[in-house]
């Protein structure tokens, strides 16, 4: 289940923190709980990205972002992610979440967020986003302009440009063996 109750406290937690230009960084703390947890006791691999938004709004909300999608009637959504997890988190452990914008291209804005532990960093996300409106991808110069960013986007680093190239090599829809393609058009058991 999504987290709610988290998500509606940190929202209330950062209601009034100061405002963030558009790619500061927004730094939170969290706890791992029982119900984060996998079989082995430490948070799950996709609570993890859950949990990630639970940095990644409260930031849109200081840039002013939140405010900006409601008056222009856009939305946002997640366009593709690679997560590297390199430490364990357990239960009833604490962590701070880091999460900032590290740049943009003609329609993807790329943002990296990471947890850390007792100053050790447990795993790192890259993720690039879409801002939508009704006719499609906003352009994230428009949206950059609308938070009052005129100038161009930084430059992405070489390892954000390699993971886009590898990206837009990899075949969409992707190939299905034929014993897979079998099973997807038989009858349903349920």
């Amino acid at each position: 289940m999504y987290p709610f109750v988290r998500f509606a406290k940190e929202m209330i937690k950062f209601r009034s923190a100061s405002a963030l230009g558009p790619l500061d960084a927004h730094v939170s703390t969290h706890r791992c709980w029982p119900w984060d947890l996998d079989p082995w006791i430490e948070l799950n691999n996709g609570r993890t990205l859950t949990l990630y938004d639970l940095g990644r709004i409260p930031l849109a909300s200081r840039t002013g972002l939140v405010r900006i999608l409601r008056a222009k009637g856009w939305g946002i959504t997640v366009a593709g992610n690679s997560v590297r997890y390199r430490r364990r988190i357990r239960a009833f452990d604490r962590f701070s979440m880091v999460s900032r914008v590290i740049g943009w291209d003609h329609r993807f804005v790329y943002m990296e967020q990471s947890m850390w532990r007792d100053g050790e960093c447990c795993n790192h996300m890259l993720i690039r986003s879409a801002v939508t409106s009704k006719n499609g991808i906003v352009a994230p110069h428009e949206v950059m302009a609308a938070l009052g960013l005129a100038h161009e986007s930084p430059e992405l680093p070489a390892w954000v440009q390699a993971w886009i190239a590898a990206d837009a090599e990899r075949p969409w829809p992707p190939f299905l063996p034929p014993e897979a393609q079998e099973a997807l058009n038989a009858p349903s058991a349920a």
